[in-house]
């Protein structure tokens, strides 16, 4: 089937274009957690992606039919993906369950997200196949087993599968699902167009070339693993290795050591993988570690830390990682993924602004770096091109630069709508312009990000981040470093928000005195934000709840400390 002619260009013309005049061309390289390496050439990534397109097909999936996947990292996984693609189908990527999670909860979430999606077909593992189709057995839903799919090899696309057959690049690609400690919920629904115009956007924007190879861990069923970990490489081409994020937590040395080997040169990370390799990683793991090709580590998804950058520098500097590698972007999943991104080359800049007129008046004003009163905040670069972004105050007004209020958006890779969700697209989305729900202002073009709207807490008019009391709490020895939540709880004898923390105890080192730890915290937390804070509470390891992706949950670990801790 020739598809020479297809126009307007969609997802899947560069990937089948590239199997036939690149057929050998580096795809992926998958590590496995045994540490074997399966490379995939772009015909051989064709090949499967045409196995898991007949196979839906020979169960009834057709254009604009929502599939689920419940896959692990693996390469099934991202083959099944462009499978979908291929005859118009919606892909949507779903957790898989690991032992961290609640079985029961977990298989209520995958039917709720099949139910209210309205989901045709679910690919999942043959271990995980039983118990799937007998969780939808009431449900319209199909489930199809990876040992079902037989690879064929073929020279021609239309012996082994009708491609789709009205390419349209306003026509919903995939869905990427919010994260929440309550299951995926809001499905945000990405047009091919709206894809692409954030590959060629954004790869203008890193500067991304055919000399590039990226690595990556991140899970793919959020943004910035789906994008710049997955899509945006197959897109363009670019070789991708690719392991899984369950390895890389237990031993984060393997990333290092894959860039090292196959002199990667592009890696996005949250901000707390930075402090997991300072804290985690001991000289004998570096040993004979060259990272000078890396030119660029993109920190995403978390705020960003200037502390982190610096300790990350600091470790990894004596093996070829260079200052200038340092790299910050703002993004989200209805933008598609990248909003703005730092020039590369230069380390992000960093505004050093007064932290009282920032909480009490919500304006960024300057201050010198060794001022008693100043805090750091690293810029999240320039727009990327498409892009325009406005601050905005409590009424919607528009703010002059270096006053903090909501980031708000618009531009060409914004999302078609919440899928199947008018009432909360209408909500997020006002004349054009997507409401982000981010804290943040704008200096000299840069974007700098503050906190959430929603967490913002409020202290006798003062403005709190709960991230700036989480990142203090985190740096009190005795505090397992990242397990911490801040937020605020009403006091209705003061009339305002009083300021909570609870945290995670470090007893790996051996024992751990929790008054010295809870004075300290206190003592530092009002040295450097003026504010007392009501209630400390020292737990267990595993007591915080996380979402999806790892992050703390704010909102969850609020309702646990009222229930747990004051009987509400």
């Amino acid at each position: 089937m020739s598809r020479k002619d297809a126009s307007p260009e969609t997802l899947i013309d560069p990937v089948i274009r590239r199997a036939r005049v690149e057929p050998e061309h580096t795809t992926l390289i998958f590590v496995a957690e045994d540490g074997q390496k399966t490379y995939i050439s772009a015909a051989e990534f064709h090949a499967e992606s045409l196995a898991y397109a007949r196979q839906l097909q020979n169960i009834g999936i057709g254009s604009d039919d929502l599939v689920i996947l419940v896959l692990r990292h693996s390469r099934f996984l991202l083959s099944s993906f462009w499978g979908a693609l291929y005859i118009g189908a919606i892909p949507s990527i779903f957790p898989y369950l690991t032992e961290k999670l609640n079985p029961e909860i977990y298989m209520r979430q995958v039917k709720m997200l099949v139910g209210n999606s309205g989901a045709k077909a679910v690919i999942t593992f043959p271990e995980f196949e039983q118990d799937l189709r007998e969780l939808l057995d009431e449900v319209n839903c199909r489930v199809l087993s990876t040992d079902d799919v037989e690879v064929i090899e073929s020279s021609e696309d239309s012996e082994i599968v009708n491609l789709w057959q009205n390419p349209m690049a306003d026509k919903i690609a995939f869905l990427q699902h919010s994260s929440g400690t309550t299951g995926l919920q809001k499905g945000v629904a990405l047009s091919h167009r709206a894809v692409l115009n954030q590959v060629k956007s954004y790869s203008r924007s890193i500067e991304l070339s055919a000399d590039d190879v990226i690595v990556s861990w991140l899970p793919l069923y959020h943004d910035m693993g789906l994008i710049a970990g997955f899509v945006m490489p197959i897109v363009a081409g670019i070789p991708l290795v690719l392991m899984s994020p369950f390895h890389w937590i237990r031993d984060p040395k393997i990333l290092l050591w894959t860039i090292h080997e196959h002199h990667g040169t592009l890696c996005w990370l949250p901000n707390f993988a930075y402090n997991h390799c300072v804290r985690t990683l001991r000289p004998r793991h570096l040993e004979g570690l060259d990272l000078s090709n890396w030119r660029a580590v993109i920190n995403c998804s978390e705020p960003v830390r200037y502390d982190s950058h610096k300790m990350f520098l600091e470790k990894f500097s004596p093996f070829g990682f260079k200052e200038e590698a340092l790299a910050s972007c703002y993004a989200m999943a209805e933008y598609t993924f990248a909003v703005t991104q730092s020039p590369l080359g230069q380390a992000p800049f960093v505004d050093w602004v007064n932290l009282e007129a920032l909480q009490a008046e919500r304006k960024a004003t300057p201050v010198a770096a060794d001022d008693a009163a100043a805090t750091p905040v690293v810029s999240c670069g320039y727009p990327i091109a498409g892009v325009q972004l406005a601050i905005v105050d409590d009424q919607g007004n528009k703010l002059p630069d270096r006053n903090v209020g909501e980031v708000i958006l618009r531009g060409d890779c914004m999302l078609s709508g919440y899928y199947r969700r008018p009432d909360v697209t209408a909500e997020a989305i006002k004349e054009g312009w997507y409401y982000t729900g981010d804290m943040g202002y704008i200096a000299e073009g840069r974007l700098y990000i503050t906190g959430r709207k929603k967490d913002l807490i409020i202290v006798g008019g003062k403005n709190i981040y709960p991230q700036d009391i989480e990142a203090i709490t985190n740096e009190v020895p005795g505090v397992y470093p990242g397990r911490a939540v801040a937020f605020g709880v009403f006091d209705d004898k003061l009339g305002s928000e009083t300021i909570i923390v609870v945290a995670e105890l470090d007893d790996r080192s051996g024992e751990v005195d929790p008054r010295a730890i809870e004075r300290e915290l206190r003592k530092r937390v009002v040295q450097r934000t003026e504010v007392t804070l009501a209630d400390v509470r020292l737990v267990d390891s595993r007591w915080l709840i996380k979402t999806s992706s790892g992050k703390i949950a704010r909102g969850a670990n609020r309702e646990r400390y009222l229930k747990e801790f004051r009987g509400e």
